[in-house]
């Protein structure tokens, strides 16, 4: 069952054509976790979409897989595990099951380590 909104009138793409249009991530300020912004084409067939972290050595340190995203665009949290090891390479592919896949787009950042100066926790 498809659930969108009847006001919605985007020109939804068909499995072919639907395609990761951005990725990004910003660390959160602890230097242990991740927000993850993906935007999709306006979708007819809801798809899957698999989400890697690997470190400067390759090492995946964080996956994810959602499975049928109501919306295009998606917002989520990873956690980085182990030590920091930058620069990150965080990567994203859309596919179907039983259909098309696209290649996977990446996005690579660094996280800065959180500061353990008591004195800069003074605000």
């Amino acid at each position: 069952m498809d659930f969108f909104f009847p006001e919605d009138n985007l020109t939804r793409a068909t499995p072919e054509e639907t395609k990761i249009n951005s990725l990004s991530a910003q660390p959160y300020p602890d230097g242990r976790r991740l927000r993850v912004n993906i935007e999709i084409t306006p979708f007819q067939k809801r798809p899957y979409i698999e989400v890697s972290l690997n470190n400067s050595n390759g090492d995946e340190v964080a996956s994810t897989n959602i499975v049928e995203p109501m919306s295009w665009k998606l917002e989520f949290t990873m956690h980085i595990r182990g030590e920091l090891e930058n620069p990150y390479t965080l990567n994203a592919r859309l596919y179907y099951p039983d259909g098309p896949s696209n290649d996977p787009l990446t996005f690579s950042f660094d996280v800065v380590p959180p500061s353990d100066d008591p004195a800069s926790d003074s605000a």
